[in-house]
């Protein structure tokens, strides 16, 4: 059985060295962070950039859900400090709605 998959989209600051810094602060994510993701039921992140743009790929158990990972970001301190910090590298794509930041894609095609 394939496991449950989200696919979100977010662009970068269009600025090489805020990009570069982005890239390098994701190679030791904080443990927190980390714990916080797996306690919302993800099992596997990859993330991908091509330019500003940026494809995070979410595989999730039956625990997880998107009102759930909500709870869990805002009742703590550590990930409301990660995402504002993260938020001064990001910015919403052109058709995210007003407040959000992560979009989710809808799949139009698989083989």
């Amino acid at each position: 059985m394939k496991p449950k998959r989200y696919v979100l989209a977010l662009d970068l600051k269009d600025d090489p060295e805020l990009i570069a810094e982005y890239l390098e602060i994701h190679k030791a994510v904080w443990p927190d962070i980390l714990a916080s993701i797996r306690e919302a039921g993800i099992t596997a992140c990859d993330m991908f950039r091509a330019g500003t743009r940026m494809v995070m790929i979410l595989e999730v158990d039956d625990t997880f859900s998107f009102e759930r990972k909500n709870a869990i970001d805002e009742g703590s301190a550590i990930v409301q400090k990660w995402e504002a910090f993260m938020w001064t590298f990001q910015q919403a794509i052109p058709s995210a709605k007003p407040g959000e930041k992560w979009v989710l894609m809808d799949q139009f095609f698989s083989l």
